[in-house]
């Protein structure tokens, strides 16, 4: 505020036309009697009946001016406070900056314009009618600066308890609102456990310590009413008693209106605002600047300039996400009798058990010959991983590693792997090599590894074999600190034209893994990388295409529609290719071709769903992820839709399956089931996992399987 006086001192000047005008309200009424009414002089009483209603003109503009100066005050104020708790909600990872933001900035905002409004219209306002009155009479004031004192010292006295009782209540709605922050997260994880009865009571504190600090607020809002009944219409019963002896005293009847006037239309309106606003505003800004406002160790933040009323501030510095700093340390997992801490499954060297001879598991099921290090595992708890080497421990398989290019037996030298990410590979044991993934066998049905021809065994590489489409290591991520992760260091390789169906339970982690995959999650542990470039990024923004469950579809033609993952216009033999491929041929037909127009209201979910995976198809990105996006199919459609993706030339498919029939068609299926998860082909899990057992035994199989 002290910087920013040139916006005071234009604010003071437009105020006081408001002074001007309260003065000339009591004083031009009470000269219109003596001098004009009461005289027998109606035009005199007139002139100044008019010289009143100027002065609200006046008034009034200076009013709007007002506003814009208080505008000019207070967001440079808001802005300041918004970046201060930005900056510490990052600094500090701290649930209570949620509120901060959400409520309690724009509690600070609207109590400090209202505060500045209320407190300058009660000064120059009774400035007015003070000046006012003395010019009527002096004995006026006598009646009114009394009572009228009283009632501004009687609520000046009230703040001090009335902001004690805001604080209270507002830190009663930070506790809650971080009780809720912890629970919510962690809801399916209380539902498990039968933790309910415990949780609700440990609510139920929260919400009932707030309810009592909203109902002592509620109390001390008593005195504000006794203020204003002393301070503002005191006065005017007293003016009326005491009317005789000021007559007598040679008030003029003219002078008393205006007293009357002065009080009724003035005093009394600006001390009402005066306590409203600043018993509840004024209360509320002090707690809140108090709580969100700038602390000692905050980054510092230069004064807005005059000029130009902007502010500069300084950056924080944010820690990495797995730093520890002084105030933040090391995030640990809670210990239990099922629980220890997950290891890093992204470091550069991984280990296993002494004796164990597991290898890592490509899509197409051959293993990689990179000897493995030892690795200890924990006494209870094993990663969650996507490949398995079926040796009934469940440790999760090594990924294969590759040089530069793709070709095997060759290492950057750096602790790079050569995928241009930067994420370094195991060191190979002298005389080591590796094989590059390869695609399964065309027509072999059953997903079995691929025969190499004379060209592969030689070292030559398909397109993009240098990095599989697909790739995550030791992935992990939880809903929540303290919510049990939906994946635990999960690793997977999908190659370059592979197709993955992803099965399991409602609510398993399947959606959630392919916003993973998607960049729209990111995950606590772990590195996922799409055709070589990590996650998030916009290269493999670019390299991948989703398709929700709830397919979105604009107003305007098809082709518009078709066409909006394509830079340039899709020719419309390509179109009604595409349309032909996925099964939207009869909509198409029905619309009247590419340039037809769609309503998407008028249109079904499925029709829906077909015109979404027909924009995908058509997209460059080689990485497609269907996320139940054929739910509103029948399965003859899906089989088909499915099928197009499959064979999309350059394309890989992962599938989130709505009808177990989805993996059939796949050549790996990943059955997610929390510690149970599983990796291979369809006969393979019917006979090694029983959750995919129990998921097929309600279908019957596919025709072109049978």
């Amino acid at each position: 505020m002290r910087t920013r006086w040139r916006v005071l001192a234009r604010l003071a000047a437009w105020s006081a036309l408001e002074t001007g005008q309260t003065f000339l309200l009591g004083y031009a009424l009470a000269r219109a009697l003596d001098g004009g009414f009461l005289a027998g002089d109606a035009r005199t009483g007139l002139l100044w009946l008019a010289a009143a209603a100027a002065g609200v003109v006046v008034g009034a503009y200076g009013t709007g001016r007002v506003y814009r100066a208080v505008a000019d005050l207070v967001e440079p104020v808001r802005d300041r406070l918004v970046e201060t708790i930005v900056a510490r909600g990052v600094r500090e990872a701290d649930d209570g900056a949620v509120s901060g933001l959400t409520q309690q900035v724009e509690i600070a905002r609207d109590a400090l314009a209202g505060l500045v409004m209320v407190s300058r219209s009660f000064v120059f306002t009774a400035a007015g009618a003070l000046v006012g009155l003395l010019s009527l009479a002096p004995a006026l004031l006598l009646v009114v600066a009394p009572p009228l004192l009283a009632g501004v010292l009687l609520f000046a006295l009230s703040l001090r308890p009335l902001a004690r009782r805001q604080e209270a209540f507002l830190v009663a709605d930070e506790a809650l609102a971080r009780e809720w922050g912890a629970v919510c997260p962690g809801l399916r994880d209380i539902t498990a456990t039968g933790a309910e009865e415990r949780v609700a009571r440990d609510v139920g504190a929260r919400v009932d310590a707030e309810l009592a600090a909203a109902r002592s607020l509620a109390r001390w809002s008593v005195p504000r009413v006794a203020a204003l009944a002393v301070g503002g219409q005191l006065p005017i019963v007293l003016l009326l008693v005491s009317a005789p002896w000021l007559l007598a005293r040679g008030v003029t009847p003219g002078a008393l209106v205006g007293a009357l006037a002065y009080v009724t239309q003035s005093l009394l309106p600006a001390l009402q605002n005066l306590i409203h606003g600043l018993g509840a505003g004024g209360s509320r800004l002090t707690v809140v600047l108090r709580r969100i406002g700038p602390r000692p160790g905050d980054p510092t933040h230069e004064p807005p300039s005059d000029d130009t009323g902007a502010t500069t501030t300084s950056s924080p510095t944010r820690p990495p996400a797995d730093t520890p700093t002084p105030d933040r340390p090391t995030p640990q997992r809670p210990s239990g009798p099922h629980r220890r801490p997950t290891t890093q499954t992204d470091r550069p060297e991984t280990s296993r058990a002494p004796g164990s001879h597991q290898r890592p598991l490509t899509i197409d099921g051959s293993p990689t010959d990179r000897p493995e290090t030892p690795h200890v595992p924990g006494p209870h708890r094993r990663p969650i991983t996507g490949v398995d080497d079926g040796d009934g421990t469940g440790s999760p398989a090594r990924l294969p590693v590759y040089g530069p290019h793709g070709k095997p037996g060759t290492d950057p030298g750096d602790g790079d792997d050569g995928d241009g990410t930067g994420i370094p590979a195991p060191a190979a044991a002298p005389g080591a090599h590796r094989k590059p993934i390869t695609a399964p066998a065309e027509g072999s049905g059953t997903g079995s590894p691929a025969t190499e021809s004379p060209a592969r065994a030689e070292g030559v590489v398909l397109p993009r074999a240098a990095h599989p489409a697909l790739l995550l290591r030791g992935v992990s991520f939880a809903y929540g600190a303290a919510a049990t992760p939906v994946l635990d260091g999960l690793d997977l390789v999908v190659p370059d034209g592979g197709h993955l169906a992803v099965v399991g339970a409602s609510g398993i982690g399947k959606s959630t893994l392919t916003a993973l995959v998607a960049g729209l999650l990111t995950p606590a542990r772990g590195s996922v990388l799409v055709c070589g470039h990590p996650v998030p990024g916009v290269r493999a923004a670019a390299l991948r295409v989703l398709i929700p469950q709830e397919a979105y579809v604009h107003t305007g033609t098809l082709a518009e529609n078709l066409g909006h993952l394509r830079s340039d216009p899709v020719p419309e033999g390509e179109l009604r290719a595409a349309a032909e491929a996925v099964g939207l041929g009869p909509l198409m037909a029905a619309l009247g071709g590419p340039g037809g127009r769609v309503d998407p209201a008028a249109l079904s979910a499925g029709e829906r769903q077909l015109v979404a995976l027909t924009r995908a198809y058509l997209s460059p990105a080689p990485l497609a992820l269907l996320d139940e996006a054929t739910c509103h199919l029948d399965p003859e459609a899906e089989a088909r839709a499915e099928r197009a993706f499959a064979a999309r030339p350059g394309g890989t498919l992962v599938v989130v399956a709505h009808r177990i029939s989805s993996a059939y068609r796949a050549d790996r299926v990943l059955v997610m089931d929390g510690p149970r998860t599983a990796y291979g082909t369809h006969e393979e899990l019917l006979r090694g996992s029983a959750p995919y057992r129990d998921l097929v035994g309600g279908w019957s199989v596919p025709a072109e399987r049978s």
